[in-house]
């Protein structure tokens, strides 16, 4: 016999909750479907074929449309909820909840679309806890030391075959932007063959200039060893959103909401967008992996943390790419994101 799918009722119209509904669409194992959509705007595109009523209609939309759970995607709510409706939803034992909450839930990102710089400005989720801080640093330092010393030969061997295998440095210095905005040079093992000309930072603009060593060491994140002396520097932590390179700093923070947040926390060798996303390639990707960086700085703390690096060894390991391989998992209903850890 199969399992009854629980219905879902979306109250507003709009970019979050097309995001929504696709999700849900996408999760089949998940169980819910979406009965249906209640707005103001008749003429809502993306939803319109679901639109069941206006807001003013919703005590006659939960009667014929009998959903167990309504979820509030409206992006301006003042003066537009009608409360009475929605407590008597509750009463009635409909689950009642916010869609970004949510969006956030389903997917371990956040919806872009529905924060407001108010919501960022006043919320005590962005300031990560004392103690977390200083936990995370620990274990960052204390496995980048023990991974320098129990790896030493293979960095050595690493090095060797960069050598032999193409002319030029062992080693590849960038400037990178860090915490609060702070500039530092980032290493790591050289991987393709140096140029003199100026050329793009996305990874597909480059994939010319890889080395054959290279490809390997990129394959299994080899490359990336070496910044275990930039976490001893103190200028990252283990996990933490990736540092970008100074010259496309102020490009992502003209084009991107809330780009300036990711400086809040220290960046990382690994970090939750790396182990959900991988690489980007162009702006829209870069958007795409901000809603997982704004995840990590919302829930930063030490038991992410763990996960997050649990979650990389795992997928190193098979070799296939931190962010692909997360990703399959997720689509195949294999994986699924864990709530973090209470700070």
């Amino acid at each position: 016999m199969a399992l009854r799918r629980e219905r879902v009722l979306l109250f507003g119209a709009g970019p979050l909750a097309s995001k929504l509904a696709e999700e849900v669409e996408a999760r089949p194992g998940l169980r819910w479907e979406i009965a249906g959509v209640v707005d103001d705007n008749a003429a809502a595109a993306a939803l319109q074929p679901r639109l069941l009523g206006t807001t003013r209609d919703l005590e006659r939309v939960m009667r014929e449309a009998a959903p167990d759970r309504i979820v509030v995607t409206l992006t301006a709510r003042r003066g537009r909820l009608p409360v009475d409706a929605l407590l008597e939803a509750r009463v009635r034992g409909i689950v009642v909840e916010d869609g970004a909450s949510v969006y956030e839930r389903l997917t371990g990102k956040l919806a872009i679309e529905a924060l407001t710089p108010s919501a960022l400005i006043f919320s005590s989720d962005v300031r990560p806890v004392h103690f977390d801080v200083r936990a995370r640093c620990a274990l960052s330092v204390a496995l980048a030391a023990a991974g320098l010393v129990a790896l030493l030969p293979l960095l050595v061997l690493v090095a060797l075959a960069i050598v032999i295998d193409s002319p030029g440095p062992v080693f590849f210095l960038h400037e990178r932007v860090g915490h609060l905005g702070r500039r530092f040079s980032l290493i790591k093992f050289r991987t393709m063959h140096p140029t003199r000309g100026r050329r793009s930072e996305w990874e597909r603009d480059n994939g010319d200039r890889i080395t054959r060593v290279g490809k390997w060491l990129r394959r299994f994140r080899l490359d990336e060893l070496p910044q275990f002396w930039n976490v001893l520097r103190g200028d990252m932590n283990l996990v933490g959103p990736r540092p970008h390179p100074v010259c496309n700093f102020r490009l992502f923070a003209q084009k991107i909401p809330y780009y300036s947040l990711r400086c809040a926390v220290r960046p990382g060798i690994t970090g939750w967008a790396q182990v959900r996303y991988g690489y980007a390639n162009n702006l829209e990707e870069e958007t795409e992996k901000m809603r997982y960086d704004l995840y990590y700085v919302r829930h930063v703390c030490f038991g992410l943390d763990v996960k997050i690096l649990f979650d990389t060894l795992r997928a190193v390991g098979f070799g296939r790419g931190v962010g692909r391989a997360m990703s399959a998992a997720a689509e195949t209903g294999r994986w699924k994101p864990a709530p973090p850890t209470p700070a």
